[in-house]
């Protein structure tokens, strides 16, 4: 389950400056957003205070299992999903938030594990010509045949189910003949493994990334 492809780290990111004036500092990020800079003041007691658009900003809290995802971020990921080549300062044009802003935004979500920003590649054009999908039966727990199957190179995608298979397994091989030594010495070597069903891939119908946020 890769995510939106590449890097959208090339705009221009300068190391932050700051120029003392007596007890007030103005710090300088690199980004403009509308023509202002990013502003922290220091008061006599030596706090912080950073200018209306940062504070809003700070406290990046909203719903879902991270607390993440307010209407912002929300926006970011869908845009992301669209093209995750996007130049923080295009991505910031539409959100409405500085080119700064945003490149927190998308640091942090990537650090909750939100989201990934990856290439995705076609199996095909790779030298990948049979792909599977293969439903195991297990015997006793299946977490620990989850784990061993997840750590086969060959194997994309591991997920617990309900239903007549415990597991469903992705796998990406060369050929047929990579694929039947994947399920024979692999898959049925691992202890708890009862059984195994594969569904074979003829023809990719749809795939996308771009299901949005909720």
């Amino acid at each position: 389950m890769a995510g939106a492809a590449a890097d959208t780290s090339a705009s221009g990111d300068h190391a932050p400056t700051v120029r003392g004036d007596g007890p007030r500092g103005v710090e300088h990020d690199g980004s403009r957003d509308g023509g202002r800079h990013r502003v922290r003041e220091r008061s006599r007691n030596g706090s912080t205070a950073l200018d209306a658009d940062h504070r809003r900003l700070a406290p990046v809290v909203g719903t879902g299992p991270s607390g993440l995802l307010d209407d912002a971020n929300r926006a970011i990921i869908e845009a992301l999903q669209r093209d995750g080549r996007l130049a923080y300062g295009t991505i910031a044009e539409e959100v409405g938030l500085s080119e700064a802003a945003v490149r927190r935004r998308v640091q942090r979500l990537r650090e909750a594990g939100v989201m990934q920003i990856v290439a995705v590649t076609d199996p095909l054009q790779l030298g990948f010509h049979r792909q599977a999908m293969v439903g195991v039966r297990v015997e006793g727990d299946v977490r620990t045949v989850a784990e061993r199957l997840s750590s086969l190179d060959e194997v994309d995608y591991v997920v617990m189910c309900a239903g007549s298979f415990d597991l469903l397994v992705e796998v990406v091989c060369e050929d047929d003949d990579a694929l039947f030594h994947l399920l024979n010495d692999s898959f049925r070597s691992i202890p708890g493994v009862r059984g195994t069903e594969s569904f074979v891939y003829l023809k990719l119908a749809k795939q996308t990334y771009s299901w949005g946020t909720r």
